[in-house]
């Protein structure tokens, strides 16, 4: 099913909070506030598409929305980091 413009901007925006707390969750060398921010968002959009697909389901409404954000920022900032470092 396509996304909505409504459902972008909501995406856009859980992804921002969702960077934040994933640079905040992960440990060792940052991105930079601009860089966290911009793998949030990827990591919003990745989890949005991958978790329903997978049947994962972490709360309801907007919490939902900042855990499954915040769950792929963590991860995609991980493996970035983790990349960095090879």
């Amino acid at each position: 099913m396509p996304m909505s413009g409504q459902s972008l901007i909501v995406i856009l925006l859980v992804g921002l909070v969702a960077g934040w707390l994933a640079a905040k969750i992960v440990t060792g060398g940052g991105l930079g506030i601009i860089g966290d921010l911009v793998v949030g968002i990827l990591g919003a959009f990745i989890a949005a598409w991958l978790l329903p697909k997978l049947g994962v389901r972490l709360g309801t409404g907007i919490v939902r929305q900042i855990i499954d954000a915040t769950l792929g920022a963590v991860i995609l900032l991980a493996l970035v980091r983790l990349v960095r470092r090879l």
